[in-house]
């Protein structure tokens, strides 16, 4: 059993995390600036906000793994970044391994590139893709000492798209990962599924990889 602190609990990427880990009987710390709606049983929330990281006490003591589900939107628009940064910088050399959820932008359209963002990218996307295009190189940045993985979901992924739990996805690497029809998808279950799985089988040690059906 990991100890398993996710930033970002209550979103749609974080709360799917939690509710995969805690089913597996993992210990789950979620953290948001919000109480849950619908709390999961087992799981520890912490109401705070990562971007004063010293307001969050020990909460990182002891974790086997952060997960950041953190949005870049709203007031969190610019504060992502320095967030990560920050937690980059406490975590490195104390053996916690941290993973972040980016967006479909920065993977590639095929194996050699280009990336999905330096296609014909929506305008009104394109700041939250650049945003996990700059997460990911901090993470590749980062001290030989930190242990990471960065997750691409399929380019159709959010609530809006919720989808099922089919217990099935597919590992495409650095490239987006798309059917035969070529549509890109992923239900929130299935991409938790995804982390919880590298979470505990550590297949992708600093490395990205991308997911979809």
């Amino acid at each position: 059993m990991a100890r398993i602190v996710v930033i970002g609990g209550t979103g749609y990427a974080g709360r799917h995390i939690v509710q995969e880990a805690a089913s597996r009987g993992h210990e789950v710390v979620s953290i948001s600036r919000s109480e849950p709606s619908a709390p999961v049983d087992g799981v520890t929330n912490v109401q705070g906000s990562v971007t004063d990281l010293d307001t969050l006490g020990d909460v990182f003591e002891n974790a086997d793994v952060v997960v950041s589900a953190l949005s870049p939107r709203g007031d969190m628009e610019q504060a992502v970044i320095p967030a990560l940064s920050a937690l980059v910088d406490k975590l490195s050399g104390t053996g916690t391994r941290v993973s972040v959820v980016g967006g479909a932008g920065g993977s590639l359209s095929a194996p050699g590139g280009p990336r999905l963002i330096d296609l014909d990218f929506p305008d009104e996307y394109r700041h939250e893709a650049q945003v996990g295009v700059d997460s990911l190189a901090l993470l590749q940045n980062a001290d030989a000492s930190l242990d990471w993985f960065f997750v691409h979901p399929a380019e159709v992924f959010g609530p809006w798209a919720e989808g099922e739990r089919t217990g099935s996805y597919r590992d495409g690497g650095d490239v987006v990962v798309r059917d035969a029809d070529g549509n890109s998808t992923i239900s929130g279950a299935d991409f938790a599924l995804a982390v919880v799985d590298e979470i505990e089988n550590g297949k992708h040690s600093r490395e990205r990889f991308t997911v979809g059906y």
